[in-house]
């Protein structure tokens, strides 16, 4: 008798309230930084292709100011993206987004002043905008409150790429932590469905993944344990899985608990 097809992982819910502070409180972090990098920074390369710290800061505003650019136009008449789907939806729109990301960073001098009406305009729309309003937004149409949490994954991601390239340290807002660990975890959930393999990124995440024999009891037989900011590199391919087994940022244990063939979740 065949086996059964693995169980696809319930979708999680987040607090709404908590991911519009979020949002708005990483991207504060951003904007102050921003405000004080020097020519000499801005002209620093980053590992994101031939974009410079300018173009990458342009595409944070850019990423954040898209809730504002949806909310303005007319709501699509359907849900087109789930909130899970998205993580797999993105590597498809790479070209236009950088496209769109060296048009705007070369049109916008003044990073200052781009990320003081960004930040303005989304503080004026978000308060009266209901969760369940649709946006049309570069994937497909999607509810508010799954993109606003997208926008953590944006915010978090690439604090972590500006910090690395222009050797800061933008502090990175718990809210949007906890959330873009928690998205990118289910996104590997769903990517290997199973509950051979616990995946634990305290204090944030837990999810179980990868056909094979389903732990019920006791300490799981295959079990990967990692930090948030690790986890969020791996998921992103900022790091690869040997990297960070060697440099002990990962435990895994278990004959399954190898995830190099799964990662990157996010291209």
């Amino acid at each position: 008798m065949p086996s059964a097809a693995p169980k696809r992982p319930r979708p999680r819910r987040y607090d709404p309230a908590r991911t519009r502070a979020a949002v708005l409180a990483q991207f504060g972090n951003v904007q102050d930084a921003v405000r004080d990098l020097t020519p000499a920074q801005l002209a620093l390369p980053t590992h994101l292709g031939d974009w410079t710290v300018r173009e990458l800061a342009a595409h944070i505003a850019l990423a954040v100011g898209a809730v504002s650019r949806c909310l303005e136009q007319a709501a699509p008449p359907a849900q087109e993206v789930t909130l899970q789907q998205w993580p797999f939806a993105t590597a498809a729109h790479a070209g236009p987004i950088s496209d769109a990301t060296k048009a705007l960073a070369a049109s916008s001098p003044d990073l200052g002043e781009l990320y003081g009406r960004t930040r303005d305009r989304l503080a004026e729309l978000l308060p009266a905008a209901p969760g369940e309003r649709l946006l049309a937004t570069r994937v497909g149409a999607m509810r508010l409150d799954d993109y606003l949490v997208t926008r953590t994954v944006e915010l978090i991601v690439h604090t972590d790429d500006l910090n690395h390239a222009a050797g800061l340290a933008v502090p990175y807002d718990r809210q949007a932590l906890a959330a873009c660990t928690r998205l990118l975890a289910d996104a590997l959930a769903a990517k290997a469905p199973g509950g051979s393999v616990e995946v634990r990124v305290p204090p944030y995440a837990v999810v179980q993944c990868v056909e094979g024999p389903r732990h019920t009891r006791g300490t799981p037989p295959n079990v990967v344990e990692t930090d948030p900011l690790t986890w969020i590199r791996l998921a992103t391919g900022r790091t690869d899985w040997d990297t960070a087994v060697d440099d002990a940022k990962v435990s895994a244990s278990g004959e399954r608990a190898h995830l190099a063939g799964l990662l990157p979740v996010l291209g």
